[in-house]
């Protein structure tokens, strides 16, 4: 059957994908729990939940460099990834062989689309739609708790210092969760740096660091409180805020359970 990807690409998929590799984490994550763990055959090194999972497929590489030897030996009658978590040039080889369904994800719109999409493309529709319902619930729930957002920082690194900015997942992740993102404007980029008298400037009224990509710990926190004495600052997973797919509905459900 033919398919459209989220970066408007028309691909064609057989009719019953039975050899899925997933290049991304997250949608790895989402394809188990739409119950199709036993038809996913390649993982990235990156693709730890759920537990176990990566011991018991193979390989495949990163998200940045694929191993394409390993990834023809798996013979794969699909290949899901992303836009941002990929790189294009290894996208565009694998297409030339195998049929490469990508998302592009930048609200949460996105990330349910993505949901419905794969779950159409893999024949478990009826799963997607009962995860979608369950998010929008969540959601539903969160928007009527939120009064008055905590102005914030999130910060995805340290030297130099980077934090989540405008038109991105994270940014869509902490309006959720009550947070005016204050690098959330044209000024800034997706992925800003921003130097110490620009974080003193700003004056959050709290500062989440991210456990990931940067592992920040809570020897970071004293550091970062001298650029922002009056901030609050707190270490938080980042897979809360940056993981799409099913992880969003476990985000949700901890956002609500603190309001």
């Amino acid at each position: 059957m033919k398919v459209t990807d989220q970066l408007n690409r028309t691909i064609e998929i057989p009719d019953s994908c039975k050899r899925i590799v997933s290049l991304v984490p997250s949608q790895t994550e989402l394809l188990v729990d739409l119950g199709l763990e036993d038809r996913l055959v390649g993982v990235t090194k990156f693709c730890i939940h759920p537990k176990g999972l990566k011991q018991a497929k193979t390989v495949i590489g990163g998200t940045k460099n694929f191993n394409f030897d390993k990834i023809k030996a798996l013979n794969p009658d699909l290949i899901i990834g992303n836009k941002e978590e990929n790189y294009k040039e290894g996208i565009e080889e694998l297409a030339k062989d195998y049929p490469v369904w990508m998302s592009d994800i930048f609200t949460i719109d996105d990330a349910q689309n993505m949901i419905s999409s794969i779950g159409e493309i893999t024949n478990t529709k009826q799963q997607a739609d009962e995860l979608n319902k369950l998010i929008s619930v969540e959601i539903s729930t969160l928007n009527s708790k939120i009064s008055k957002p905590k102005k914030a920082l999130y910060f995805i690194w340290k030297n130099p210092y980077m934090v989540a900015g405008s038109n991105n997942y994270i940014n869509e992740m902490l309006r959720l969760d009550g947070y005016q993102n204050l690098c959330n404007s044209k000024e800034f980029s997706r992925y800003p740096e921003l130097t110490e008298n620009q974080i003193k400037e700003i004056a959050p009224e709290e500062i989440l660091l991210s456990s990931e990509p940067f592992p920040f710990k809570e020897k970071h926190i004293a550091e970062i409180q001298q650029l922002a004495p009056n901030a609050v600052i707190k270490i938080v997973d980042g897979e809360l805020y940056s993981w799409y797919g099913s992880r969003l509905l476990k985000a949700l459900r901890d956002f609500n359970s603190t309001k």
